[in-house]
This record gives structure tokens, sequence and C-alpha cells, in this order.
């Protein structure tokens, strides 16, 4: 299991469009993936669960990933956090 902390900065947040392009990434691997903000913590592979989050620019959330495939889902998913999402 690796864990890692990442700071959203597209100016929306984890919402609707962005959301799906992190679920649909997300989904691409075989690990279990889950993403934490405080003290929730939701299936990253689920747009509901995503959503739910309240996730807006400028949080600080933790990203989890526990699989065969798990460092290259964390840089995967981390990486497009930081590219803002191609936005």
């Amino acid at each position: 299991m690796v864990k890692r902390d990442v700071v959203i900065t597209n100016n929306i947040g984890l919402h609707a469009r962005p959301a799906t392009f992190f679920i649909q990434k997300a989904n691409s691997f075989h690990s279990s993936i889950w993403i934490e903000k405080e003290d929730r913590k939701v299936n990253a592979k689920s747009l509901l669960g995503v959503l739910s989050m309240g996730i807006a620019k400028g949080m600080t959330v933790t990203l989890i990933a526990d699989g065969q495939d798990e460092n290259r889902a964390l840089d995967g998913l981390v990486e497009l956090i930081e590219t803002g999402f191609a936005e």
C-alpha cells in the first residue's frame, strides 16, 4: 500500500468534468484506489464517492493505492491532478 498527498490546483476542484477524468484514470489501474480528505475516505473509482467529498481548489487530499500497479496508479493520478486535468 502506498500513499501520497497532493494539492488540487485546477480552478473548479474535483467536480463534474475533472472528477470524471480522475475516475477514468483510476479505473485504468488494477489496484484498489481511495481518496482521503480529513476523516473521510472514498473509493476513487466511484464518481458519486469522489463528488461527495466536495474537493475544491487548494485542498490537500491523500491518494492511497493498494495492488500490483499501485505506484504507477499514484504516479498517473498525481500527474493528472498536477497538470490541472488539462483544463
